[in-house]
């Protein structure tokens, strides 16, 4: 987190924006979610499961994503552009409980202001349902909200592109819209699983 105030510095110092690629809030499928709940009456609190698992072979390891130090693990590597999208949309967190945390996998639960949400990254392919595996997939994503899946598997494509041809345009993400993400993916990291 402290790295984003000082990047936050020396747009001062320039007069120069940096700007965060958050992708996922320009997926319609996400755009229109965020609106529902909008609509939504404000007490209530919704139930939301995610479970990402994008397996990776050896080079994982031995690249720098596989590296806490340069990548942030799994949670940030993997995670930040879902917790992002959850906060977005429900609200910030209000309590953070990581319940596994290694190089392969993590998990845990949030209590956002709308939503209690429930976690799960990996790149194991041994955390696969048989039923992917199967099928000769090695990537399974699954989004539930208060029991309903909500599917957002397309339209992914051009999000990093029109990413940048909003920052080109000047009407990118500041850095103050990704504090939140990264200050949650550095708990996890450093959360305490001995609690």
């Amino acid at each position: 987190p402290w790295n984003i105030e000082a990047l936050q510095e020396i747009e001062k110092e320039t007069g120069h924006q940096v700007y965060s690629i958050l992708q996922l809030r320009l997926h319609p499928a996400i755009i229109a979610l965020k609106q529902k709940i909008e609509s939504a009456p404000a007490s209530k609190k919704h139930v939301v499961y995610l479970q990402y698992i994008t397996s990776r072979g050896h080079w994982y390891h031995t690249s720098w994503k596989g590296d806490m130090s340069k990548s942030g693990g799994i949670a940030t590597n993997i995670g930040v552009h879902f917790f992002d999208m959850l906060m977005w949309i429900f609200g910030p967190t209000l309590e953070n409980v990581v319940s596994q945390h290694s190089s392969t996998r993590a998990s845990g639960r949030l209590e956002l202001e709308k939503a209690t949400v429930n976690w799960m990254l990996s790149i194991d392919v041994n955390t696969l349902p048989e039923a992917v595996k199967a099928a000769g997939k090695r990537t399974f994503r699954t989004l539930s909200i208060d029991g309903s899946a909500f599917e957002f598997s397309d339209g992914f494509t051009e999000l990093h592109t029109q990413s940048y041809a909003n920052i080109i345009a000047g009407s990118g993400f500041p850095l103050s819209e990704n504090l939140r993400a990264i200050e949650l993916v550095h708990e996890i990291r450093n959360f305490d699983l001995k609690k």
